[in-house]
């Protein structure tokens, strides 16, 4: 099994640029389910809905936004798993 990509910050990311709604928060979701508490995932996503969507659903599973940083026509968000 390999590992899975890491951030400048030592974190996860993963890349849902690919992927529309509501497959950018499932995607989302199981990667912060096989986390631990208090490791951090970057998501690079593309497009108004999923930039409104995934934060917004991180949030109400109890996940802390650590940032939203626009990157070209991506966004970049950093989440903080709870």
């Amino acid at each position: 099994m390999s590992n899975p990509p890491m951030s400048d910050t030592g974190g996860q990311v993963i890349d849902i640029t690919g992927e529309v709604c509501p497959m950018t928060f499932v995607r989302t979701k199981l990667r912060l389910e096989r986390m631990r508490p208090g490791e951090v995932l970057s998501v690079r996503l593309r497009g108004e809905e999923p930039l409104r969507n995934v934060p917004r659903a991180a949030r109400e599973e109890g996940h802390i936004i650590l940032g939203i940083v626009p990157e070209g026509d991506d966004h970049i968000v950093t989440i903080r798993r709870s």
